[in-house]
């Protein structure tokens, strides 16, 4: 109920600017799921439409989600919410339908999706812009070689400001670091710098009826797309029925599941470790040591 919103959300110049964009005020916020870098509520209006709104303090950057989910649209062609408002703190955007989890046919439909985000190609990785990832800062400098921005832009940096923040051990920084250095043993040049949603934890793919209605928290920038493929298995996102859908459309490359999987999740590792620190760590050792490292 209203009482128990925090009161940023409910200041009087958040509710006058949804008020102007839905065209209807706001009468009650009811907490939703997530959130990590922002309170998200269900918005009720007066004419009984529901809109969500995500409200965060400066430095959100609820404008770049905005622009990220918009990008996600066009060009990438995925389901996204309608952004209806978006600035640093404060993200207004319409409700996607969910009902039922990710079953076989959503993880096919999924697939067919992220098939076509990834034949969304740009002439250097990284992206135009930073972007962020768990609200963590994303360097995305233009680079021409996958391996030199994976290594410099995702393992090294992530592994330092997990450093940095006294969450990732000296010794397993230098080891990571070893592994940085060998990293054309396991990973070539050849892919195209394909687009990625970025961030492909379940609660990031909504489903309604064995059919994906949105995509949401995009970390896009261009990149390697087994890297995407990669992180969908960290936490069980899609399994047996997506990989095989998307095999017919982008035959996923020898060694993948073998050698270069783990070898890609040591990055989300890694931005847990910088967010969380403790059992990651021993994640991040694990993988080390399947590489020599």
């Amino acid at each position: 109920m209203e009482d128990s919103v925090p009161n940023k959300i409910m200041s009087q110049d958040i509710k006058t600017i949804i008020a102007r964009t839905a065209g209807s005020p706001p009468m009650r916020f009811t907490p939703l799921g997530g959130g990590c870098v922002a309170d998200v509520r269900a918005v009720t209006l007066a004419d009984g439409r529901t809109l969500v709104a995500k409200v965060g303090d400066a430095g959100a950057n609820l404008d770049l989600e905005g622009f990220m989910l918009q990008y996600l649209r066009d060009p990438g062609g995925l389901p996204v919410p309608d952004v209806l408002y978006a600035d640093d703190t404060l993200l207004l955007m319409s409700r996607i339908e969910t009902l039922g989890g990710l079953d076989a046919d959503a993880q096919n439909n999924a697939a067919d999706l992220l098939a076509g985000l990834h034949g969304v190609t740009a002439k250097n990785f990284g992206f135009e812009r930073a972007t962020v990832i768990g609200g963590l800062h994303q360097p995305n400098p233009e680079t021409q070689h996958w391996t030199d921005f994976f290594r410099d832009q995702r393992l090294l940096y992530m592994a330092r400001q997990a450093l940095d923040a006294g969450r990732l051990p000296p010794a397993v920084m230098a080891r990571v670091e070893v592994l940085a250095a060998k990293l054309d043993t396991w990973l070539d040049n050849t892919a195209a710098p394909a687009l990625i949603h970025g961030d492909l934890w379940g609660g990031n793919v909504l489903s309604h009826r064995g059919r994906i209605s949105g995509f949401i928290d995009p970390a896009l920038y261009y990149a390697d797309a087994e890297i995407e493929l990669a992180f969908s298995t960290l936490f069980d996102t899609f399994g047996d029925a997506f990989f095989r859908r998307y095999n017919e459309h982008r035959p996923i490359r020898p060694g993948f599941f073998e050698e270069r999987r783990d070898l890609y999740n040591l990055y989300p590792l890694l931005v847990h470790v910088r967010l969380f620190g403790g059992g990651y760590v021993g994640s991040v050792e694990r993988t080390l040591a399947k590489y020599g490292c």
